[in-house]
């Protein structure tokens, strides 16, 4: 059975940053390239970044570009998401997710696996 479960949200200021880790169980976590989503309310799930199963290989939105960085540990099966200068539009329920193969992957129906959310809420 796998399991994904993330970790670090929270609330912070504009400008400020985070790092939400996302550790994932069940199957072999290095074959397998994750994503960050994110929901803000009453708006669909959209893409954040995705890394590649070796982690050599990344993709960001537009609107977070030059701001967020994803990486992982396949040591520890775990990866991450580090958010630095946060915006208020980034305020919203963040979601990883592991997918079905090993390239990047931007679109949620390229994932089998997600984790229940974590809120980041920035506050001016």
């Amino acid at each position: 059975q796998v399991h994904v479960v993330e970790s670090g949200g929270g609330l912070v200021q504009a400008g400020g940053s985070l790092r939400l880790s996302c550790a994932a169980s069940g199957r072999t976590f290095s074959m397998y390239a994750m994503g960050w989503f994110r929901q803000a309310p009453g708006k669909e799930r959209d893409f954040v970044a995705t890394i590649s199963r070796s982690g050599g290989g990344t993709d960001y939105a537009d609107s977070v570009k030059g701001r967020f960085t994803i990486s992982r540990d396949n040591a520890k099966n775990t990866m991450y998401l580090q958010m630095n200068s946060l915006k208020l539009e980034d305020t919203a329920v963040y979601y990883c997710a592991q997918a079905y193969g090993g390239s990047l992957s931007t679109r949620p129906f390229e994932y089998g696996y997600w984790g229940q959310g974590t809120q980041v809420t920035v506050s001016s």
